[in-house]
């Protein structure tokens, strides 16, 4: 399945980045009890937090969506380093999206879309997840999103 993956990833111009070292006092990851719990993620890039500030008035929808699926690539980045690839894993459980957003703004789900929309072309059904999409009033490194996942294993 990492070869399935990493073709669909080139075919969408898209490739998985390194794995992001954890910025605090927490790992990247951990297995536990047939899941693979991936810590909450930034639209991190080789120079840093790629898209920054509130969706909403700093950035647009689709911005927020940009940044969703960079996060969203990030996590996968840190499946890879867990399990050395996509072939043990059952199922994309269930997605946390948090959006830096303006106090208004309302499109919560379409900025998470970015990464929910990424996990379905990438894996399928096994795509397929529950999810959680809020807004909040700030993000570290005034990331305009952060995401974290679950994800059961075989």
């Amino acid at each position: 399945m990492t070869d399935t993956v990493e073709s669909r990833l080139a075919t969408l111009g898209l490739s998985l980045p390194s794995a992001p070292a954890p910025a605090a006092n927490y790992v990247p990851f951990c297995l536990a009890h047939g899941f693979l719990y991936i810590a909450g993620q930034l639209p991190r890039g080789p120079s840093g937090i790629v898209y920054t500030g509130k969706v909403g008035t700093d950035l647009s929808i689709e911005d927020g969506q940009k940044a969703a699926q960079l996060c969203c690539l990030n996590i996968l980045a840190q499946v890879k380093a867990a399990l050395g690839g996509f072939d043990r894993l059952v199922q994309c459980v269930r997605l946390t999206g948090f959006v830096n957003a303006a106090p208004d703004f309302r499109d919560h789900p379409q900025v998470i879309n970015g990464a929910s929309d990424l996990m379905v072309a990438l894996f399928d059904a096994k795509g397929r997840h529950t999810r959680v999409a809020v807004g909040v009033s700030s993000l570290p490194s005034d990331a305009a999103v952060e995401i974290d996942a679950t994800f059961a294993i075989g």
